[in-house]
């Protein structure tokens, strides 16, 4: 399991692509065993995950967005991260 340094450019997987549902409008991730629904905030932090962004730099833009500390969401991105990561719908 790699490290999750905050330096990592996290990006979706080969197969994995964000759009919404058809019949709903909610975001989902779609790779080629099902669909994963997002929650407003998940889409938000896999919206930028394009292999370019450094995980800082999306917890920075995030905090920007909703007048956060950074603090209070490094740990939510990075729970966030994890998850996809293990689901292997995100990699770094």
């Amino acid at each position: 399991m790699p490290s999750f340094d905050e330096q990592n450019r996290p990006g979706l997987a080969r197969g994995v692509r964000l759009q919404s549902d058809v019949k709903t409008g909610e975001p989902v991730l779609l790779y080629p065993e099902g669909v994963l629904y997002l929650s407003e905030t998940a889409y938000d932090i896999v919206s930028r995950c394009n292999g370019e962004q450094t995980i800082s730099s999306i917890v920075s833009a995030l905090a920007q967005e909703y007048e956060l500390e950074e603090q209070a969401l490094r740990q939510d991105v990075l729970d966030c991260l994890k998850d996809l990561h293990q689901r292997k719908l995100v990699l770094f």
